[in-house]
């Protein structure tokens, strides 16, 4: 059986988050919403754009954009598209794909414009009854890859008239109903406010539907737990990291009811050695750990865990466990992300802090204007010393190009997180 997806919704005005189309109640922080999505196990987030103008429309789109930059799992944008430009924009902002309306007299001129431009499988279309189907089902069928119902009253009819994929968005939760909309071969998910509400946890939502015969994306083991080699007590050690930084946050120890656990909630569960019972990361303090992934060590008596923390993972309100040094010998980092964010940060401190002599204080002081000629002249030595056939030119060129350039990102608050994200999303 194919896997559904389970889909959030965010309605947008005016670059806020809001209930819905007719209620513009506040739905949340953005990037809260995002974090709780990402971790909770959504699958697909559904974005509506909800602007009146083509000022909001901009305000909206760069809102997109910095989503998803932040998002770890597809965004489709929606609303506000009237024309290809509009589409085009949604796609450079990141989107996985547009839903366009299927109300708008339009809709068939533009998934084709769209699709040819784009590719069909960028192509969906919402649909509140079967009148474009109806009608232009050749069309339909041929410039659309899926659609997107809101209005569950149509489903049966959708079934009977078309072989399309759909997806549908419903607003409560009737547990009967949504196993029997999702057992439809048509249906690949569903969602609405339910699911987009940051109180539902998603993962333990999907071993409900499970239970019922409901595949879903979620995690799955590719070894049993009878594989891994245990120490005398029947556990296994679990070194914790952050899926982000790789910052070891942790150790504990997992027997096969914790591993089981972790698997079914996608929130890391130990076995406490104290207290010799199940212990569930953060249920006490709320610093939750959500699984990014799980790994086996080359003798298999080692799990690596990489981990979304929230809060604190010491529970003396560190970060880390690991913060009291033994021993330390001064070395030169060979990180290059370790490099960039520690001259980052020391162009930061001279930017809060200034010194007096400093050139970084003086590129500050001079302005935008003077950080710019500078990157632009630092540039252009890199294009010189690349004529020349000695590599250790170029090395030193680069190194002064980047310097600049960190201190115009500063300048401008942009951090390497920025870069890294933006990098992700090409």
């Amino acid at each position: 059986m194919e896997r559904k997806n389970l889909i959030a919704t965010i309605f947008l005005k005016d670059g806020r988050a809001v209930k819905g189309q007719h209620d513009p109640g506040s739905a949340g922080d953005l990037k809260e919403l995002a974090k709780t999505y990402n971790d909770s196990g959504v699958d697909k987030l559904y974005i509506f754009d909800l602007s009146d103008s083509d000022k909001e429309h901009e305000t909206n789109l760069h809102t997109i954009k910095e989503l998803s930059r932040m998002m770890e799992i597809p965004i489709y944008g929606a609303g506000a598209i009237a024309r290809l430009e509009d589409i085009k924009k949604l796609l450079y902002a990141g989107c996985r794909g547009v839903i366009l309306d299927g109300g708008r007299h339009d809709a068939i001129s533009l998934a084709k414009e769209g699709a040819t431009r784009f590719g069909r499988d960028k192509m969906l279309v919402s649909m509140e009854n079967v009148d474009l189907i109806f009608k232009h089902k050749k069309e339909v069928t041929e410039h659309v890859h899926k659609l997107v119902v809101i209005n569950e009253a149509i489903i049966e009819s959708l079934e009977d008239i078309t072989d399309l994929p759909f997806s549908v968005i419903v607003q409560g939760y009737d547990k009967e109903r949504w196993v029997e909309i999702l057992k439809k071969d048509c249906v690949t998910g569903i969602g609405g406010p339910y699911i987009s509400d940051p109180g539902t946890y998603v993962t333990e939502l999907k071993q409900a539907l499970a239970a019922e015969g409901i595949e879903t994306k979620k995690f799955e083991s590719s070894m049993e737990w009878s594989e891994f080699k245990l120490n005398p007590q029947g556990l296994i050690p679990v070194i914790v990291q952050d899926y982000r930084t790789a910052e070891v946050l942790m150790m504990a120890y997992m027997n096969e009811e914790a591993f089981h656990t972790t698997l079914s909630l996608g929130k890391m569960a130990y076995y406490s050695r104290s207290r010799q019972e199940l212990w569930i990361k953060g249920e006490t303090s709320g610093h939750y750990q959500y699984v990014k992934s799980l790994t086996v060590d080359c003798d298999k008596d080692t799990l690596l865990a990489n981990v979304s923390q929230v809060g604190a993972a010491c529970h003396t309100g560190n970060p880390s466990c690991f913060f009291q040094e033994l021993v330390k010998k001064e070395f030169t980092t060979k990180n290059p992300l370790r490099v960039f964010e520690d001259v980052y940060d020391t162009i930061k401190d001279r930017k809060v802090h200034p010194k007096e002599g400093s050139y970084t204080n003086y590129l500050f002081d001079k302005g935008i204007d003077k950080i710019l000629k500078k990157v632009g002249e630092e540039a252009t030595e890199i294009v010189i010393a690349a004529k020349n056939p000695e590599t250790e030119e170029i090395k030193y060129e680069i190194s002064d190009f980047l310097y600049h350039v960190m201190v115009l990102m500063v300048e401008k608050g942009v951090t390497w997180e920025d870069i890294v994200e933006e990098l992700n999303q090409r």
